[in-house]
Formats: structure tokens, sequence, C-alpha cells
């Protein structure tokens, strides 16, 4: 065994390189060199100081947040009368963050240098030897709560307590605009495109603290969609846009249906900006016009990699890709990636991997896409050396927002090298995958589940042999607690291997193995495996894996998860659990925008002999 290694990845992606004349450099928001060009020059610096006081903790740290005076205590202001401006703003801003918190009969006091922003001369003058003392005195007073409710117009056929207008319910003024804009999107989703609020309000009642909500609202008509048009698009082939949208003409309105056609778009890759507009009125045939305003992102792009492994060596890593090589959103990606080096020099040692890619969406229909590759690949893990060249084609299609289907055919020449000796292969095999995604969230799942289910029928061409795989998975998740800050998370996977000869005569990828930070952590990569006497690896014709992992939310940004993984592989067709190996750890996570960095610290339960101690693993997104 190799034992544990930790490796650290540090890569960049560029898409489009134009000259600039600042000398700065940023990643994931954190500058490491170079000046900040977006801080305005301030000709005349004025110096202040904030005293702040007003409200319970939780309402004064609301009111600091919203306070630009607080957050900007160390900038300076442009000028005398800055000062006073900012300051008069800061009431509104402050105010507006009462209502928030349903304090609507609050007072805000603020005064500079000494005299209330009310009483200062319309140029004031204050003195520049020292800083000019501000001070925000906030009384807040009593919580107001909901006293009627009052629905008009179309809105009267909704409850009000389905939008959390609850007689005696604290009236935040956010709830208000919520509950209105939610209103017209229920009218919207009956097919309403012209939907609009008439009227939206409230009154407080200072005597008895409660305050009467007024909602009004119009549906307007029930339209179909109408002509779509396309504007923005300079190299994408509008009519390609068009039809990956999916908006067809003739169909009832649906702004989930135009919610999804925005994300469709987006996820082509060749857009930096993507707005879907409606018309603000119908057309002579009662349709409601739909505009898709697109702007060309860049699509020309190239990254580059490094990594370094205590155990592994170094590592380099290099892709170049088109994201729009004929007008129709087609990608090609060519990757090439060496690592090991240091750890050995022989080339024939080294890890390599050598790959082209190409997808082509809408091949037949706006519902499948074409996927062709070809991949060189030689890699080195405890259990086998394998050299292989892989050529493969398949078409996904989308069965429905949730549910994909896809199937084509690999022929893939490998030759492995274990204790057996070299043997080598040519596999012909017809790989066919349904998934089901019905998950909230691609990276950082709260709710929901997913499934997969792949059959691989398969021919070895050397020894006239047929073989067949089916794997499985599913996980489940589910969120409790405030702001859903905790979340339970459940996968379970298996595999088997049908109808196959001696294990000799199947490729050792093909085999099953598990360890490492897709299966069970704590484990070098596929350290789990039936073995010989002498201790060999052999490869397994089944597995079953399950993991659990509970996600805590310990601030907006920060989780920590601890984790279980358990998981078995044995040599008949069906797991005999004869050998269970279970890791156990942590991990801690950091949000980002795009998605949760991830970082895990597992140890084997029951680790082999001379086996690995621990692992350290590290990506971006969920375990699973």
């Amino acid at each position: 065994m190799r034992g544990v290694a930790f490796c650290l990845l540090a890569g960049l992606g560029l898409a489009g390189l134009a000259p600039s004349s600042a000398a700065a450099f940023e990643i994931f928001g954190w500058k490491l060199f170079g000046g900040d060009e977006n801080v305005a020059a301030v000709s005349d610096p004025v110096h202040y100081t904030m005293s702040f006081s007003g409200g319970d903790d939780d309402l004064k740290k609301a009111l600091e947040d919203a306070s630009a005076l607080v957050q900007d205590e160390k900038d300076p202001v442009n000028g005398d009368l800055g000062l006073v401006i900012k300051a008069r703003d800061d009431r509104e801003r402050l105010l507006g963050a009462l209502y928030e918190n349903a304090r609507y009969g609050a007072v805000v006091n603020i005064t500079v240098g000494g005299t209330p922003i009310d009483e200062l001369p319309p140029v004031p003058e204050f003195p520049r030897d020292k800083p000019v003392p501000v001070t925000v005195d906030v009384v807040p007073g009593p919580v107001f709560t909901i006293g009627s409710v009052s629905l008009t117009g179309d809105a009267t056929k909704f409850d009000p307590a389905a939008y959390g207008l609850d007689i005696g319910a604290q009236a935040n003024s956010t709830l208000v605009i919520s509950a209105a804009g939610k209103i017209v999107q229920d009218l919207e989703a009956e097919g309403r495109p012209l939907a609009r609020l008439t009227e939206r309000g409230l009154t407080a009642d200072h005597k008895s603290n409660t305050v009467d909500i007024r909602i009004g609202a119009e549906g307007g008509p029930v339209a179909d969609v109408g002509d779509v048009t396309v504007s923005g698009t300079k190299t994408v082939d509008p009519e390609f846009v068009e039809k990956w949208s999916r908006l067809d003409r003739n169909k009832r309105y649906s702004p989930e249906e135009i919610k999804e056609a925005n994300e469709r778009l987006r996820k082509l890759g060749v857009f930096s900006s993507i707005n879907i507009v409606k018309a603000d009125r119908l057309d002579a045939e009662g349709r409601i016009p739909l505009a898709i305003e697109v702007s060309d992102g860049k699509q020309r792009y190239f990254g580059l990699g490094a990594q370094f492994s205590s155990l592994d060596g170094f590592g380099l890593l290099g892709y170049w890709g088109h994201r729009n090589l004929f007008g129709g959103a087609e990608s090609l990606k060519i990757t090439g990636s060496v690592s090991r080096l240091g750890e050995q020099w022989n080339y024939k040692e080294l890890d390599y991997l050598a790959s082209i890619e190409f997808s082509k969406p809408g091949i037949f229909d706006p519902y499948s896409t074409l996927n062709v590759s070809v991949i060189a690949q030689q890699v080195n893990p405890d259990t086998y050396r394998s050299t292989s060249f892989t050529k493969l084609a398949n078409i996904a299609y989308e069965l429905s927002k949730r549910d994909t289907l896809t199937g084509g055919f690999d022929l893939t020449w490998n030759e492995t090298e274990d204790f057996r000796g070299v043997s080598q292969f040519l596999t012909f095999s017809l790989p066919v995958t349904w998934t089901r995604d019905a998950s909230d969230d691609k990276l950082d799942p709260h709710e929901g589940y997913r499934l997969r289910l792949t059959g691989i029928p398969s021919y070895e061409i050397y020894r006239s042999n047929f073989f067949h795989t089916i794997d499985g998975q599913v996980s489940a998740y589910t969120s409790f607690g405030e702001d859903d800050r905790v979340t339970l998370a459940g996968k379970l996977a298996m595999g088997t291997l049908l109808m196959a000869p001696a294990l000799e005569d199947v490729p050792a990828t093909r085999r099953f193995y598990l360890g490492g930070g897709g299966t069970v952590r704590g484990y070098a990569y596929q350290e789990i495996t039936p073995r010989n006497s002498d201790g060999d690896p052999l490869g397994g014709r089944s597995y079953m894996l399950a993991s659990f992992e509970t996600r805590v939310k310990v601030t907006e940004t920060v989780g920590i998860v601890p984790f279980i993984d358990v998981g078995t592989v044995s040599s008949r067709a069906y797991p005999d659990f004869s050998d269970i190996r279970a890791g156990a750890g942590i991990g801690l996570r950091y949000a980002t925008p795009f998605g949760p960095l991830r970082l895990d610290v597992a140890m084997p339960i029951n680790r082999y002999q001379d086996g690995s101690r621990f692992g350290i693993y590290a990506g971006i997104g969920q375990s699973f």
C-alpha cells in the first residue's frame, strides 16, 4: 500500500484574455496582489467617528448592518456636505430596517458635530483638526402585529394565511412585500401573463400597535405564448436559441417554463447574460409575445492546473476548449495531464490522460445531445497498472426536467498488468443509464433525492466473452431546524458483474473496488477488494456501499459534517458481506457562489494490515 497523501490542487481557468491597466489578481474573492481600481478618489476627505445606540442586541445588529455610516466608518466622506447627505440617507435606511422588523413607531435621531441633521445650515462647516463626531440614537418603539388583512380584485380568492398574513403575526414590511409579489406570481401561474398589483399598503394604528394590510391584484386574461424573438447573439444561431429554449408558440403561458428555459440556455455556457422578457400587451390573436435577450460570452477558454502529493509527487493539467464551434453551441474540449512526477521518473510508471470531447446539443430535437469522446489513459493504482484507449459516443435524451436517458457505445482497448502478469483486452459495450434528479440543488442539496441505474452489456473480442454490468445508486436528503441548518444525507449503491467468465478474463478496470474520496473514505483508492491467500488484490464481482452524513451549518458560510461510510466487495455475483469495511470522519464545508468547498478527514475503522491509516479529501460540492 502507498498509504495516504494530501493533495493540493491549484488551477487557473481563463476565458479569453484582454489587456488591463490594473496589475491585480483576485481568485475566489481574495485579492492576492495589486490595488483596488474601484475606490473613487476623495478630493476633500472628512473623517468621522460613530456612536450608535438603540434596540436589543439582535435589532441593534440589524440596524448597524443597514447603516452606511457604521459600515463605512473607516472611509472618509467627500466634503462636509457629503457627510450630511450620508447621514440623511442613513436615516431612511434605518427607518426601512425598522419597518422590516415591524417597528412603525420608531424614531431615529442623528446628530453631526453635536447638531441634529435637520438643524444644520445648508452648507455646513466642521472642524478638520479631528474626526467629526456622529451619533445615532434609535428609539425603536413597540413591535406591531397584523390587525386585519384586505385582499381585493382577483386576489380575493386567495387565503391570506397561505402568504403568512395571519392575524396577530408580527407585521414586518418584508412580509407584506413578499405576500404581494407571491399573489401576482400565483396569478401568473394560472397562465395570466399580464397579472399586476393594483394596491399594496398598510396603515399603522399607534393606539393598538397593529397594522391593517391592503393588497389588490388584477389577473388579466389567460393567454398562450405568441411569437418568440431572439436578440443580442452574434455567433450563436438565433433559430437554435429559440428551439433550445423550448418556448413553444400556442402553448399556455407559464412562468415556470420561462424559468426553466432561462436555466437551459444558461447551461449551454455560451452566453454572458440571458433575459427572457414578456410583452406588456397581448398580440392581435390574444397571445403574449416573448423576447429572449442574450449577450455572447467568451467562447474560447483554457486552463492550467498543478497538483502536489507528498507520496505521489507532482501533477500537471492543461485543457483548451471552445463552446460554440459551428453556431449551435457545439463544444470541444481537449485535455492533457501527467502525474506522479518526482515519485516516479520512469515514464512507464507515470499516470497520463489525454482526451478530446465533443458535444452537440439539439442533435435531433431540443431534448437530445450527442457526446463523442476519444480518451487515452494510463493509471497506476495499487491494485494494477492499466493503459487504455477508448472511443465512445452516446446520446443523452431528456425525458423530463428530472429524468435523462443516455445510451451509446464504447470501444476500449486495454492492457493491464497485475500480479498475474500482462493481459490485453478489446471490449465493446453498449452502456445505458437512466438518471433522475429530484434534489433542490446540484452541488449542495437539502431536500429531495437522486437515482441512477446503469446497465452495460459487454463483449470482450479477444476472448469471445460476454459479461454484463449492472450498477445503481440512490441518495436522499432532508433538512430541519431554523433555515434548514441541519441536513441529513444518505447514499446506497450496489453493483454486480453478471454472466462473467473467470475474473482474469474481465479487464481489471471493469471489476469492482472501493476506497477513496468517492466511496469509503479513510481507505486508499481501490484498497477495498477481495484478495487471494498472498494478499494480492483481485477485484470483485459485486459491491455494496452505504454512506451517511449530518451536514450542520455553523455559520452562513461554514459547516461541519460528521460522516460514516460502509462498504463491501465480494468475489461472488452478489454481496456476501464476508468482508465489511467502514470509515468515519468529519468534514469542513465553506460556502461559495459556485458550491461548497469540501475538506474531509477520515480514518478506517477496521483497516488492512499495513493499509492506510487516514485519508484527506478535498473538492467542490458535497461528497454526494
